[in-house]
């Protein structure tokens, strides 16, 4: 049995596989390869864009979904996740998708069911599937020639997931990952370099990062506003200037605090490009575990 908990469950040759599926996803709307399937969407915490993208994807291949609404399940009346997912497995689902704000919890569900279980992500630790689509718009960019290329990851790098598997992804395909944050952001860690401000790396960028401040994630107040944040780390037209950088951003954007408008609309910001291919990366990932 195969899950997806984190980017490295798959070796490269599966992500080059997958990104092969992806590319032919992309190219039609529709296929019934997973009908007759069933997928569950479990999530625990607030999501827009990846449950509406696992579950697009899924419908594009023709398999059932079932979205659980945590608030009124048995969870609520005391029952533990570990015996929500069990009883759920007792249904014979194709697969469990879920996420959840505790670290580590989808990989210990994994001895409860018989079918893969998918992490949408799980409090700060992973959100693999964000950090694949991620690798596949810098892959598709570049025309898969991504030895050497470097990408600087901006803003609140110390809580997010999608930081944290980036930095364990991107570096087995040659992508040189540092991070640039203020100092109550900061990944604590030594293995990857950082900076407190764009302007120190930014010439030698090929990629730039930007993340949502995550103010939900901090027990502390760091900063009077989200304006003052945005004074340094917001991604605008006078910090990008002429260079030939590409601009990311996992969703969701706060617009002239992350990002500025104008930078949203500019041909190097790949985020709607990122949104479509997170649907044929979750449809090549839903493929690869529900067919092996």
């Amino acid at each position: 049995m195969q899950h997806l908990i984190r980017t490295s469950d798959f070796s490269k040759e599966e992500i080059l596989n997958i990104f092969d599926d992806a590319r032919e996803f992309l190219k039609s709307d529709s296929n019934e390869i997973l009908k007759g399937k069933l997928i569950v969407t479990l999530f625990f915490e607030n999501s827009t864009r990846t449950r509406s993208s696992f579950e697009i994807a899924a419908k594009r291949l023709g398999a059932e979904v079932v979205s659980l609404d945590v608030g009124t399940s048995s969870t609520s009346k005391g029952e533990t996740i570990f015996d929500t997912v069990a009883n759920i497995n007792a249904m014979r689902p194709d697969a469990i998708i879920i996420r959840h704000s505790e670290c580590g919890l989808p990989e210990s569900l994994a001895g409860y069911v018989d079918c893969p279980i998918i992490n949408a992500g799980d409090g700060k630790h992973a959100h693999p599937t964000q950090a694949l689509l991620d690798l596949f718009t810098i892959y598709e960019h570049f025309n898969g020639q991504t030895e050497g290329k470097k990408i600087a990851i901006v803003g609140d790098v110390r809580t997010s997931r999608v930081a944290g598997s980036n930095r364990r992804l991107l570096p087995t395909f040659g992508i040189d990952v540092c991070f640039i944050a203020p100092e109550c952001f900061k990944y604590e860690g030594n293995d990857f370099k950082q900076y407190d401000k764009i302007s120190e790396v930014i010439d030698e960028l090929d990629i730039i990062m930007s993340l949502r401040t995550q103010l939900e994630r901090h027990s502390e107040v760091y900063f009077e506003s989200l304006n003052e944040y945005a004074k340094d780390y917001c991604i605008t037209s006078e910090v990008m200037g002429n260079r030939d950088i590409i601009l990311l951003h996992p969703g969701p954007v706060n617009r002239n605090v992350d990002i500025s408008d104008e930078m949203l609309k500019d041909p190097r910001s790949k985020v709607l490009t990122q949104v479509t291919n997170g649907v044929a990366i979750r449809a090549a990932v839903l493929k690869k575990l529900i067919l092996k």
